[in-house]
């Protein structure tokens, strides 16, 4: 039976969970464990490259690959479609378009985007409701360079959040978080007080270098966000 990276990720994580392979010290090369494991050396290099995507070792040119003194835990976050976010709950859905309007790129969204001065826009503000109550205030900004279709995209049923994950993929995201107090506006929109702490994210997605969309998302006091690492 041949085997496969899985098995040799498998070993080498045993191996440094025994202590075979110590922290710090020199793994062999991937040739030698090829060799070692019988297995193509591409085998080995995909098994070494999640090892390291996962923290458990560390990769440097010309230095080798070494094991981690201590790993480095990365806190993973997906980006969840809302709709099954609020019925995950149990709750039923609800969406409601606000706003929407192609404009040139503010001055505090020029750097965020990678857009120069006078450069369009697509802005969506949407509602997101569990059970009839506010869930989440969606403002969104789409760069219609980069995602052409959205100006025909009917966001009047479906909201941008499910539309995008549907419609372009994402290399890589930058996510916020932050504590804000509601304004005049946002406490409208979700049914709290003025100056009530909220709880708000701000995500941009990019495809390779070219940024996609910005959004903030503003949830009402108690929302609770869990990830695992």
């Amino acid at each position: 039976m041949s085997v496969t990276f899985k098995d040799v990720k498998a070993d080498l994580l045993d191996q440094i969970a025994r202590g075979a392979l110590q922290p710090g010290s020199q793994m062999p090369n991937e040739t030698d464990l090829a060799e070692s494991y019988g297995c193509a050396r591409a085998t080995v290099n995909r098994a070494m490259r999640e090892l390291a995507d996962e923290g458990i070792i560390e990769r440097k040119r010309r230095a080798g690959t070494r094991v981690r003194m201590a790993p480095i835990r990365q806190a993973r976050f997906s980006i969840p479609i809302v709709r099954e976010e609020i019925e995950a709950l149990g709750a039923r859905y609800r969406y409601a378009l606000v706003a929407r309007e192609v404009l040139a790129v503010p001055d505090w969204l020029l750097g965020r985007l990678g857009l120069g001065k006078g450069q369009e826009v697509l802005h969506l503000v949407c509602m997101h409701y569990a059970d009839g109550v506010p869930y989440q205030h969606e403002d969104r900004w789409i760069n219609p360079a980069l995602v052409p279709d959205v100006a025909e995209a009917d966001f009047a049923q479906t909201g941008p959040n499910e539309w995008l994950v549907g419609a372009i993929p994402f290399s890589n995201a930058e996510i916020s978080f932050m504590a804000v107090d509601a304004d005049r506006d946002m406490a409208e929109h979700l049914g709290c007080r003025e100056g009530d702490a909220l709880f708000r994210t701000e995500r941009t997605t990019w495809l390779q270098e070219k940024a996609i969309t910005f959004v903030r998302l503003t949830y009402r006091r108690g929302h609770r966000m869990t990830t695992q690492y």
